[in-house]
């Protein structure tokens, strides 16, 4: 069987991965807030953990591989929108569910096996909460529930900072109620017009931590292998799930390899409404940069250094998926992917290694192990623009055609030499016989620049 590495925040170390059972492989996943659309860096995780769920798919079975991605559809960002717009929250939380179900779909990301909704886990938060209670590591102030930080001495281990640093290197809420400044939420208390549920504590609604520790414990059990995120969850939020859980269940040891993505920019700078190069995934797609050229810039930067996305880097991302879509498209369905293309992947999830073997087999003309190759990163197998593609090449073939004889009459060729001009921009090759034209897509294709009209 393949060794998979992975590097874990919590040992600083790349370490072999051994899942507690191989028959069933734990994976979570933190999910979005679901008030908007989703922007380009959030993303990054969904396809840096789609590519790590398929590699485990492909190693230990699909059937022995169980992926949860949470949906936090509780929160003050959806209340204030609600409030904003006057709708119902849960028309809004819907809504922005299924347009981040088709954004993701169009970036070639598997459903998880799990999209749990906070709110209909708010029983298991209810619980857990009371535990913590019962165990001395939370208590009851003015309402609310907060986790008593210094009651859980391992407080920090996974940022790797000590309470002191944390507390005067973070925004902390200030709270006369709270015993120390590092003491989180667990339950606050709803007024009338906020979404609210009964517990003992009043009527109110979780904190923003609980919810990943209480669903994670309920869908994969007090122990799991792997939890995963981008790096701006490290610390406060992973670091407050690993001490709820591990208080309120001291008998497990809740996740044992933690993945963090890094941040993403756009040309260079840090993306930003304020620079105007901010963009949500449905942007991108609205201005026909197809999904799997998104998700190939994605897999371009291994998924623990920073990511760059820049305008040449979806051009080029374009061209070649079109060159591979036309190579793999030929082969059989179910091909194997290349053992070199896994060993890649299984090595940190180096993608970028991944596509570079990919690289070399299309230029040897290896089409089975480039599709099977593809199907693994979740790439398509064939280009999925290429019958429109040459539906338009075939009709401005017959158009370039039309225009020879008629230039043939008339003497004037300048429009022939312009069509031809436009074909070459777009990266078409044009064969011009005495009474044939044939136009074929070479190397630099981008069939976004073909001229309209044909």
């Amino acid at each position: 069987m393949t060794r998979i590495r992975l590097t874990n925040t919590a040992s600083r170390r790349k370490e072999d991965f051994v899942p507690l059972d191989p028959a069933n492989v734990r994976m979570y996943v933190c999910g979005p807030t679901v008030y908007d659309r989703a922007h380009l860096g959030n993303a990054r995780p969904v396809v840096v953990f789609d590519v790590l769920f398929r590699l485990l798919r492909h190693i230990y079975g699909a059937d022995h591989v169980t992926y949860v991605r949470n949906f936090t559809d509780v929160d003050d960002k959806i209340n204030a929108r609600a409030a904003a717009t006057g709708r119902d929250i849960r028309a809004i939380t819907d809504e922005t569910i299924g347009w981040y179900h088709a954004d993701m779909d169009a970036l070639g990301a598997l459903r998880p096996t799990h999209e749990p909704r906070a709110t209909e886990w708010i029983g298991a938060m209810i619980a857990m909460i009371g535990t913590l209670i019962g165990r001395g590591h939370a208590y009851e102030a003015e309402g609310h529930v907060l986790f008593a930080v210094e009651s859980y001495r391992d407080y920090g281990a996974l940022s790797g900072r000590s309470i002191e640093d944390m507390i005067a290197g973070a925004r902390v809420e200030v709270a006369p109620f709270k015993r120390n400044p590092m003491d989180f939420v667990l339950w606050k208390p709803s007024p009338p017009d906020l979404p609210g549920w009964d517990s003992p504590w009043g009527r109110g609604r979780p904190g923003w931590h609980i919810e990943c520790s209480a669903m994670a414990r309920e869908l994969l059990g007090d122990s799991f292998d792997i939890h995963a995120g981008g790096l701006d969850l490290q610390f406060p939020h992973h670091e407050n799930e690993i001490a709820q859980s591990r208080c309120a269940h001291p008998e497990g040891g809740f996740a044992r390899y933690w993945l963090h993505n890094e941040m993403l920019q756009v040309e260079g700078r840090k993306m930003s409404k304020s620079l105007g190069n901010f963009f949500t995934v449905r942007d991108l797609l609205d201005r026909g940069v197809p999904g799997e050229v998104i998700r190939y810039v994605m897999l371009m930067t291994h998924y623990r250094s920073p990511m760059d996305w820049t305008a040449d880097k979806a051009a080029e991302a374009q061209a070649v998926m079109a060159r591979w879509g036309r190579l793999a498209g030929a082969a059989a369905p179910d091909a194997a992917p290349a053992p070199e293309v896994v060993e890649a992947l299984a090595d940190d999830l180096n993608t970028p290694l991944a596509l570079a073997r990919m690289h070399a087999l299309a230029a040897s003309g290896d089409a089975a192990a480039l599709a099977g190759s593809l199907a693994l990163v979740g790439l398509p197998v064939a280009d999925p623009h290429a019958a429109s593609s040459s539906a338009l090449l075939s009709a401005l073939a017959a158009r370039l055609a039309d225009m020879r004889a008629a230039a043939r009459k008339t003497g004037d060729y300048a429009p022939v030499d312009a069509l031809k001009a436009s074909l070459a921009a777009a990266g078409v090759e044009v064969r011009m016989a005495r009474d044939s034209v044939d136009l074929l897509p070479g190397p630099g294709f981008d069939p976004a620049r073909l001229p309209e009209g044909a």
